[in-house]
């Protein structure tokens, strides 16, 4: 798994990007699984996540950050990456975001994209 660790912070909420290559909900499940292993990620306030699995099945889930698993989604899309887990991190600070959320979960996935591009 690519963990690119704490891409922002904002407010006192921290952000965090990380994914893998998966092919169906089992390698989705079990990527999420070793990810919460690490005690920071399993006490993380969301870890939303987006997938294009091969055939083209979206995946999503919000973990309580409504809306976030869709914006990585429609990058996904845009950028027709299959197959590839992205999971977007936060630690919440204590101070609502509004919609600066899905700002920060693009900047996320793009730093996510372009470090994958780079391998």
């Amino acid at each position: 798994m690519l963990k690119l660790g704490q891409i922002l912070n904002d407010r006192g909420s921290k952000y965090a990007v990380s994914g893998c290559a998966v092919e169906n909900r089992a390698d989705i499940d079990a990527a999420l699984k070793s990810l919460k292993r690490e005690k920071s990620y399993a006490k993380a306030t969301h870890n939303t996540w987006g997938v294009l699995l091969p055939e083209n099945v979206p995946l999503k889930a919000d973990d309580g950050e409504s809306g976030a698993g869709m914006v990585i989604l429609r990058m996904l899309e845009r950028e027709e990456l299959r197959g590839h887990l992205v999971v977007v991190t936060r630690w919440y600070g204590g101070k609502h975001l509004g919609g600066d959320r899905f700002r920060h979960v693009q900047t996320c996935v793009r730093a996510y994209l372009d470090a994958l591009s780079e391998r």
